[in-house]
């Protein structure tokens, strides 16, 4: 795609964070949009702000882990907007706890919204991409589908899942030559709100020492999402096969080029003096952290 305007672009989790400035830019370009999210107020408040650039705007509730709900959804953007030209599997959640204590209903829910989701988008919109002639999927992954962390296990499989996924599609659509491409995102660290929503369970902060979750996040968070919309746009554009969105995210993929013996134990060296920077090594870190749980 080297064209926005006129065109008509469906995205999922277009509530806030990417997913709404995406929107919003592509408004701003004269792009068409079929928007859809779980959260209801943060979606029609996407849809208010996206009214004013003269383009037609559609939403609809839609749990991307459900597929039946995609596919519908998927059939009633074309019906609305009588085709789709650019798809983005945006939707996605965040979870931290060790592999020992994560549970399975946990895992479960991350992995369906956030590699099944994107599973369900990019097969429920793929056949209206080739009917359309020109088009392009975008599936986000993350800087934690190019290395491993310890308390994101899920989070990693998951990001992991999608950047195999959409690299094998990206390869399948360019044998076809069908006129549809596919790029792969990986952002660093984005002000958005996925830190502040993520399921965490007490495991995680015994293992690194660190309370501070999302108010560590948003420290680090260097990348607005008016940014990463930009860069995002770019790379379809240009027909990229993958963006590193961010600087920090150009340091990870950097890394992750390293041998994993070597990445990995700077990783461990690096959580353990933190912890044992916070907590001490006499067991302070359990009873302190285990006491909070326990009072709620």
């Amino acid at each position: 795609m080297k064209e926005f305007d006129g065109r008509v672009a469906a995205i999922t989790g277009a509530g806030s964070g990417i997913g709404r400035a995406l929107a919003l830019e592509l408004a701003r370009r004269g792009t068409h949009l079929g928007l859809s999210d779980i959260d209801e107020l943060g979606l029609a408040e996407t849809v208010w702000m996206c009214e004013g650039f003269g383009v037609k705007v559609t939403a609809l509730r839609v749990d991307v882990a459900d597929r039946t709900a995609v596919e519908a959804w998927a059939g009633q953007v074309v019906a609305d907007h009588g085709t789709v030209n650019l798809v983005v599997n945006n939707a996605g959640v965040a979870l931290g706890a060790t592999v020992d204590a994560v549970a399975y209903e946990d895992f479960d829910w991350l992995m369906r919204i956030n590699f099944w989701g994107v599973v369900h988008g990019t097969k429920a919109f793929l056949p209206h991409l080739k009917q359309s002639g020109e088009g392009h999927i975008v599936n986000l992954s993350s800087v934690f589908g190019l290395i491993s962390v310890p308390t994101q296990s899920a989070y990693n499989a998951s990001k992991f899942a999608v950047r195999g996924f959409s690299d094998a599609l990206r390869i399948e659509l360019e044998i076809e030559q069908c006129g549809v491409s596919c790029t792969t995102v990986h952002p660093g660290g984005i002000k958005t709100n996925i830190a502040r929503n993520a399921r965490m369970d007490p495991s995680a902060a015994l293992l690194s020492g660190d309370e501070r979750g999302a108010d560590a996040f948003d420290k680090v968070a260097v990348t607005s999402a008016k940014k990463a919309a930009r860069q995002i746009l770019a790379a379809v554009e240009k027909n990229k096969r993958r963006v590193l969105v961010g600087p920090d995210a150009k340091a990870i993929d950097l890394i992750a080029r390293l041998p994993g013996s070597l990445y990995q134990r700077v990783l461990v060296a690096g959580a353990t003096r933190r912890r044992q920077r916070s907590w001490g090594s006499d067991g302070a870190c359990e009873t302190h952290l285990l006491r909070r749980y326990c009072q709620g």
